[in-house]
């Protein structure tokens, strides 16, 4: 195995375009070092963009955006107040990856990377409308997080492509977001299934609303019927009637010992409506 510690997502891009082999990125390394000890890939190229300017910063544009390093981890997020504070649900999202001590390591565009349907952050990222920055041999572009996972393990990154930053928009005004899911422990588990809700008011009434489910499909579904539901309301029983309806039609899941496709199915909807309270609340101010 070859260890490479380039000093720019250029070079970065070019090992692991030219490597003949299994390559893979390390940033946290909580899912690579895990699968490279238990045997489930050796990389034939690791590369290492830890040394790389910028990867460990969280940045506040002019325009009240954020800019992450793909080195920032999610304590560093939740430790970040002005941050959490613009978006709570992104950091709670975040701080259900793992123990304490994963969280110190473990980061968004890992988790994305990593591409599995019931990725807590991931949802939270899509309804926050997140983008990332993309790198590749055919130059740099950006891209929208939700088209970034295409199934179980799998993404759209190229050969040579990597992820070289994460763009999270402006808060704004009147505006709340919030990540729910359904574990059958208390803690440190998988999702069965997880909820986010990102949405803003105008009077207490919804005029803009992404809604994202976890692990009900091969992928993280940014669901647009969700968002129609609320949008135009103030959240009332009608609202989260329609909504609990759309996000169950939404669902694609599999049985499993953890979950059976129906419970799955309905979890969905209940938490659809937790969620969107905790989101509209928080865009309140309470």
């Amino acid at each position: 195995m070859n260890y490479h510690t380039p000093s720019s997502f250029s070079d970065a891009s070019a090992i692991a375009a030219s490597s003949k082999g299994k390559t893979r990125f390390l940033a946290g390394g909580t899912d690579v070092l895990v699968q490279m000890r238990s045997d489930i890939i050796t990389p034939d190229d690791l590369i290492d963009v830890k040394k790389i300017q910028g990867v460990k910063d969280i940045t506040k544009n002019k325009d009240s955006s954020w800019t992450l390093g793909i080195g920032v981890s999610g304590a560093e997020m939740s430790e970040h107040a002005e941050f959490k504070e613009a978006w709570p649900g992104l950091v709670e999202a975040t701080d259900l990856i793992g123990s304490t001590q994963i969280q110190g390591r473990a980061t968004i565009v890992g988790n994305l990377c990593n591409g599995s349907p019931a990725a807590d952050s991931v949802p939270a990222q899509i309804a926050a409308g997140a983008t990332v920055s993309v790198i590749g041999p055919s130059g740099e572009r950006i891209e929208k997080v939700e088209n970034i996972p295409t199934g179980p393990s799998k993404t759209s990154l190229k050969k040579g492509e990597l992820i070289s930053a994460v763009h999270i928009p402006a808060r704004g005004k009147n505006a709340g977001d919030a990540y729910l899911r359904f574990i059958p422990r208390t803690e440190m588990d998988i999702a069965v299934v997880g909820c986010a809700v990102s949405l803003r008011l105008d009077n207490e009434i919804i005029t803009e609303a992404r809604v994202a489910l976890g692990a009900v499909a091969p992928t993280v579904l940014l669901v647009d019927e969700c968002a129609q539901a609320i949008i135009g309301t103030k959240l009332d029983k009608a609202a989260f009637k329609k909504l609990a309806q759309a996000a169950e039609n939404a669902c694609n899941p599999i049985d499993d010992k953890r979950g059976t496709i129906e419970f799955r199915t309905d979890i969905a909807g209940v938490l659809a409506v937790r969620t969107a309270k905790k989101a509209y609340d928080r865009a309140q101010g309470k």
